[in-house]
């Protein structure tokens, strides 16, 4: 498996800086939540270590450096799941899920491609909608195809941009499960942007907390997830509870609104 490491990552758009030499470690067979308020640069980390965005700085993978590797080359590293998908309102659940086989294929689809797909399917629980239209799912089942095509491409590592965004308490923890046991079964690691500090401590193993495009603080939910962190990084007075054996944040107010009342 793949260990990644994030050297010195700055990106822009325009003369608006969004990541400032930001340096992390990804180790292998984990996962990482990406935390921190709106604008602190996670969906922008996310795109630039798919290429999505061509950031300065590096991002190598183990020895090799991302910007070194061919389009398909990165595609057998990186699954990447967005909040929504542009495919087509007229494929299938399948195809949709076969194209996540697009960086093996060489001149036509295999028979091998077609298990494969039908395989990762019956992994999620999804054959049952192969033939259904991909629009008519709910939303929790769209991000379960979604995330079924990026496992279609036998990646390293899944990238999933705000996988429970939208979605009711039981479809996140559903997709949440999924991601969980994915990374145990797959012996794989994922990365997510995440804003459910809740689910972040729930299911990841270590975060890594931005702050003005800058990683302000990488470790476990246990150690990073407190009251001065919460009050430091997003400006609200929270309360930290450490009953489940992960640590539960439960917002009180703003600190803004603190000190008007005060």
């Amino acid at each position: 498996m793949v260990k990644i490491t994030i050297k010195d990552l700055t990106f822009s758009y325009a003369s608006n800086k969004i990541l400032d030499n930001l340096n992390v470690v990804i180790d292998s067979s984990e996962i990482l939540s990406l935390v921190g308020p709106n604008g602190s640069g996670k969906t922008t980390l996310i795109k630039c270590m798919d290429r999505i965005l061509r950031p300065k700085g590096s991002i190598l993978l183990d020895a090799r450096k991302l910007e070194d590797m061919s389009g398909v080359e990165i595609a057998r590293v990186f699954g990447y799941v967005p909040q929504s998908s542009s495919t087509p309102l007229n494929t299938t659940v399948f195809d949709t899920v076969l194209m996540g086989r697009r960086p093996h294929i060489s001149w036509r689809v295999s028979d091998a491609d077609l298990d494969k797909v039908a395989e990762t399917l019956e992994l999620l629980h999804l054959e049952k909608f192969s033939m259904r239209d991909f629009s008519q799912l709910s939303g929790g089942q769209k991000q379960k195809v979604l995330i079924a095509r990026a496992l279609c491409q036998e990646p390293e590592v899944l990238l999933l941009d705000e996988p429970t965004s939208n979605l009711d308490m039981k479809h996140q923890l559903d997709v949440m499960e999924t991601i969980s046991s994915l990374v145990k079964e797959k012996g794989i690691s994922a990365v997510m942007a995440i804003h459910d500090l809740n689910l972040a401590s729930r299911f990841s193993d270590k975060l890594a907390m931005l702050m003005g495009g800058k990683v302000y603080a990488v470790g476990s939910p246990n150690a990073l997830i407190t009251e001065s962190n919460i009050g430091y990084v997003y400006g609200i007075e929270a309360q930290v509870m450490n009953d489940l054996d992960k640590p539960y944040v439960v917002p009180i107010r703003s600190m803004s609104a603190s000190t008007v009342c005060s």
